[in-house]
């Protein structure tokens, strides 16, 4: 498993396994029990993304325009995550980072020090 990897996911309690973004850092990733996601629509996108969300498709291993949120991140045990589906573009993994950062206003924070 690595950064930005694809896989599905299927949460305690949701009826089906959505599309979910590794986040965690290279190290971890590869080798720890848990790894954090970030959560993504099974359903093709209908609406333009907030501002805590971002609009991913086929480039980045998904099957349609697909709306991923980035103001929660989830740590999951990696044998859940199932059926790897691809990897975020290196083109919008800037994009993915800026968003979870804005979700989360860290941003103030880095500004501030």
């Amino acid at each position: 498993m690595k950064q930005f990897d694809v896989f599905s996911w299927c949460p305690p309690g949701w009826p089906e396994p959505h599309p979910a973004i590794i986040v965690s850092d290279s190290s971890r990733a590869a080798n720890k029990p848990l790894v954090e996601v970030v959560m993504c629509a099974s359903k093709q996108a209908g609406r333009k993304a907030e501002s805590h969300e971002i609009i991913l498709d086929t480039v980045d291993g998904f099957d349609r325009p697909t709306l991923c949120k980035c103001d929660l991140i989830y740590a999951v045990p990696r044998e859940e995550l199932k059926n790897h589906r691809g990897q975020v573009s290196p083109k919008r993994r800037g994009h993915l980072i800026r968003t979870i950062i804005a979700a989360h206003e860290w941003g103030s924070v880095l500004t501030a020090s």
